[in-house]
Order: C-alpha cells, then structure tokens, then sequence
C-alpha cells in the first residue's frame, strides 16, 4: 500500500500525494499544475471582468490559489524526501 501525505483543504477535502512516487512523477505533478494555472491566468488577463460580480472574481481567484497550493503541497513531498535522503 502507498504511503501518502494528506493536505487537507478549507471545504474539508484533502489532496493525497503518494510520498514514496518516483521523483520524475511528483515533478510532472507539479508542472501540470503550475502550466495550467499560467494557462488560466493568461485567459483571465485576455477576458473581460467589467460585466462580472464579486463573487466571479473570487472564484476565479481561488481556481488559482488552489492550483499553485497543490503544486506547493507537491514541492513539500519533495523536499521532505531530499532531506530523509
């Protein structure tokens, strides 16, 4: 059985990161997510927010904050694993 490392999130779900997966794994990990939050930001910096509310804007921001904490939880993983090593 795999050992992970819970992070747990504000809505009460938590991201499971295999702590013994190959470093290459964790790495492609945290590129997907980081390349995909840089994908997000460039489409919100092309778009329109006049017409949007509040509570738009704020999602949108938490889409982002969530995706850079996954990577940043990812990046823990690794160091922990760089120091026990």
């Amino acid at each position: 059985m795999p050992q992970g490392i819970a992070f747990p999130c504000a809505s009460g779900c938590s991201l499971l990161i295999d702590s013994r997966a190959p470093l290459p794994e964790l790495h492609a990990c945290i590129s997907e997510r980081l390349l995909a939050t840089l994908d997000f930001r460039t489409l919100v910096a092309c778009s329109s927010l006049r017409d949007s509310s509040t509570s738009d804007i704020n999602t949108l921001t938490n889409v982002a904050r969530i995706r850079v904490q996954d990577a940043t939880d990812v990046f823990g993983v690794i160091k922990q694993r760089g120091l026990v090593g």
